[in-house]
Protein backbone atom coordinates (compact mmCIF):
# COMPACT_ATOMS: atom_id res chain seq x y z
CA UNK A 1 0.00 0.00 0.00
CA UNK A 2 2.90 2.37 0.70
CA UNK A 3 4.29 1.89 -2.82
CA UNK A 4 1.01 3.03 -4.42
CA UNK A 5 1.04 6.22 -2.36
CA UNK A 6 4.55 7.28 -3.50
CA UNK A 7 3.61 8.06 -7.17
CA UNK A 8 0.57 10.07 -6.05
CA UNK A 9 2.67 12.04 -3.55
CA UNK A 10 5.35 12.68 -6.19
CA UNK A 11 2.75 13.98 -8.66
CA UNK A 12 1.29 16.32 -6.01
CA UNK A 13 4.72 17.69 -5.16
CA UNK A 14 5.48 18.34 -8.84
CA UNK A 15 2.22 20.21 -9.32
CA UNK A 16 2.77 22.27 -6.18
CA UNK A 17 6.32 23.16 -7.26
CA UNK A 18 5.17 24.63 -10.62
CA UNK A 19 5.01 28.43 -10.68
CA UNK A 20 1.49 29.80 -10.67
CA UNK A 21 0.31 31.19 -14.00
CA UNK A 22 -0.21 34.93 -13.79
CA UNK A 23 -3.11 36.86 -15.26
CA UNK A 24 -2.39 39.34 -18.05
CA UNK A 25 -1.58 42.69 -16.43
CA UNK A 26 -0.89 45.92 -18.32
CA UNK A 27 2.73 47.04 -17.97
CA UNK A 28 2.54 49.96 -20.44
CA UNK A 29 -0.35 51.82 -22.07
CA UNK A 30 -0.78 54.32 -24.84
CA UNK A 31 -2.72 56.42 -24.11
CA UNK A 32 -1.76 56.33 -20.46
CA UNK A 33 -4.30 56.75 -17.65
CA UNK A 34 -5.44 60.38 -17.57
CA UNK A 35 -3.41 61.37 -20.65
CA UNK A 36 -4.44 64.15 -23.01
CA UNK A 37 -3.84 63.17 -26.63
CA UNK A 38 -4.29 64.78 -30.04
CA UNK A 39 -7.15 63.53 -32.17
CA UNK A 40 -9.11 62.75 -34.17
CA UNK A 41 -7.14 59.50 -34.63
CA UNK A 42 -5.77 57.95 -31.42
CA UNK A 43 -3.24 55.11 -31.55
CA UNK A 44 -3.87 52.38 -28.98
CA UNK A 45 -1.00 50.22 -27.72
CA UNK A 46 -1.39 48.12 -24.57
CA UNK A 47 1.54 45.93 -23.48
CA UNK A 48 0.92 43.08 -21.06
CA UNK A 49 3.15 40.97 -18.83
CA UNK A 50 2.27 37.81 -20.77
CA UNK A 51 1.15 36.58 -24.17
CA UNK A 52 -2.50 37.18 -24.98
CA UNK A 53 -4.98 35.70 -27.42
CA UNK A 54 -5.63 38.45 -30.00
CA UNK A 55 -8.66 36.68 -31.48
CA UNK A 56 -10.50 36.49 -28.16
CA UNK A 57 -9.53 39.92 -26.82
CA UNK A 58 -11.50 43.15 -27.21
CA UNK A 59 -10.94 46.91 -27.24
CA UNK A 60 -13.63 49.58 -27.26
CA UNK A 61 -14.04 53.26 -26.43
CA UNK A 62 -16.93 54.98 -24.66
CA UNK A 63 -17.73 58.65 -24.14
CA UNK A 64 -20.45 59.21 -21.56
CA UNK A 65 -23.80 57.56 -21.87
CA UNK A 66 -24.19 54.13 -23.37
CA UNK A 67 -22.48 54.75 -26.72
CA UNK A 68 -19.49 52.49 -27.29
CA UNK A 69 -17.28 52.18 -30.35
CA UNK A 70 -15.37 48.92 -30.96
CA UNK A 71 -11.72 49.15 -31.98
CA UNK A 72 -10.32 46.63 -34.45
CA UNK A 73 -7.31 44.84 -32.98
CA UNK A 74 -4.29 44.52 -35.26
CA UNK A 75 -3.65 40.81 -35.60
CA UNK A 76 0.00 41.11 -36.63
CA UNK A 77 1.20 42.80 -33.45
CA UNK A 78 3.52 41.31 -30.83
CA UNK A 79 2.08 38.46 -28.75
CA UNK A 80 2.05 40.57 -25.57
CA UNK A 81 0.51 43.72 -27.14
CA UNK A 82 -2.96 44.85 -28.17
CA UNK A 83 -2.82 47.59 -30.77
CA UNK A 84 -5.44 49.43 -32.76
CA UNK A 85 -6.66 52.84 -33.89
CA UNK A 86 -9.61 54.72 -32.38
CA UNK A 87 -11.04 57.17 -34.91
CA UNK A 88 -12.53 59.64 -35.40
CA UNK A 89 -12.70 60.96 -31.84
CA UNK A 90 -13.97 64.50 -31.21
CA UNK A 91 -12.42 66.55 -28.40
CA UNK A 92 -13.63 65.36 -25.00
CA UNK A 93 -13.32 62.72 -22.31
CA UNK A 94 -13.20 59.02 -23.20
CA UNK A 95 -12.65 55.66 -21.57
CA UNK A 96 -10.70 52.91 -23.32
CA UNK A 97 -12.05 49.52 -22.22
CA UNK A 98 -10.02 46.36 -22.68
CA UNK A 99 -10.62 42.68 -22.14
CA UNK A 100 -7.98 40.05 -22.83
CA UNK A 101 -7.67 36.31 -22.68
CA UNK A 102 -4.21 35.36 -21.48
CA UNK A 103 -2.54 32.16 -22.57
CA UNK A 104 -3.07 30.86 -19.02
CA UNK A 105 -6.82 30.82 -19.82
CA UNK A 106 -7.83 33.71 -17.57
CA UNK A 107 -9.76 36.77 -18.70
CA UNK A 108 -8.77 40.17 -17.33
CA UNK A 109 -10.28 43.55 -18.11
CA UNK A 110 -9.85 47.18 -17.26
CA UNK A 111 -10.50 50.80 -18.17
CA UNK A 112 -8.18 53.66 -19.12
CA UNK A 113 -9.69 57.16 -18.98
CA UNK A 114 -8.13 59.74 -21.31
CA UNK A 115 -8.94 63.04 -23.01
CA UNK A 116 -8.78 64.09 -26.65
CA UNK A 117 -7.57 67.71 -26.93
CA UNK A 118 -9.29 70.31 -29.07
CA UNK A 119 -7.75 70.54 -32.56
Amino acid sequence: MTFRFVPVLAACLLLAARPAAAHAIIVAAKPDVGATVAGPSVAIDLRFNSRIDHLRSRLWVSAGGDKTVPIAIEKSGPADHLTGEAEPLSPGDYVLHWQVLAVDGHITRGDIPFRVAAH
